[in-house]
């Protein structure tokens, strides 16, 4: 698989309040789902997120934007669901640093959820 993209940086999780809303893909966001928010990759965009402190992978689906400017600023680069997170083994901490890795461009199209 061809990398399109890489970065380094910190990883955040979205807290709770976050369950069951709306994202900017339209998509409700459920915590479980290996789903991130990213400010400028186009909604769809598939990426690997690597722990760089334990070596945990995993892939994630962007669906939202964020994180906020504030974290932006404090070198915050994602911000994934607490599923993904948990798989990266950062909840304890809350943010660890990362490479993120595009897989995959998405299309920035809106996909309605299946009733």
């Amino acid at each position: 698989m061809v990398i399109k993209e890489s970065k380094t940086g910190l990883a955040s999780y979205y807290g709770h309040e976050f369950e069951g809303k709306e994202t900017a893909s339209g998509e409700t966001f459920h915590s479980k789902e290996m789903v991130a928010a990213h400010p400028t990759y186009p909604l769809g965009t598939v990426v690997r997120v690597t722990n760089l402190e334990g070596g945990d992978t995993v892939h994630v689906r962007i669906i939202d934007r964020g994180p906020t400017d504030e974290n932006v600023a404090e070198g915050v680069i994602i911000d994934m669901s607490k599923g993904a997170a948990e798989k990266l083994g950062m909840v304890k901490e809350g943010r660890v640093r990362v490479k993120v890795e595009v897989l995959q461009w998405g299309t920035n199209e809106y996909k309605p959820e299946k009733k």
